[in-house]
């Protein structure tokens, strides 16, 4: 095993359309080996939001980084700040949007399902 450095300063960020905010790849088979993970930081605007939705063969983890916004699971609203974070099993999904005065920056992690 190889220990990387990732300058994710140095990643440029992607926007991405629909009102998703803007996105940076940080972990990923390209820039350290990490096979099958993609791991990524979020920045959400005013009126932006990331919907969540794991498909049947991967986990995720959304971590609040920086900022206020709102967690939405199974039709409920759950005002969350820095520290917050959601887990999604398969087939599991939740949304996040910003709230307040300043972005919101996520950590955004998805993992495969070990194999059976």
């Amino acid at each position: 095993m190889t220990t990387s450095f990732i300058d994710t300063n140095k990643i440029t960020p992607v926007s991405l359309d629909g009102g998703q905010g803007r996105y940076a790849e940080i972990l990923n088979d390209a820039l350290c080996g990490a096979k099958s993970v993609v791991g990524s930081l979020r920045w959400l605007e005013a009126g932006q939001s990331l919907d969540a939705q794991s498909d049947d063969t991967t986990h995720q983890v959304v971590y609040l980084m920086e900022g206020q916004g709102v967690i939405r699971l199974d039709g409920k609203d759950y005002e969350v700040g820095t520290g917050a974070g959601i887990y999604l099993g398969p087939s599991e999904a939740a949304s996040i949007s910003q709230k307040g005065g300043s972005p919101l920056k996520l950590f955004h992690l998805v993992v495969p399902s070990p194999a059976s």
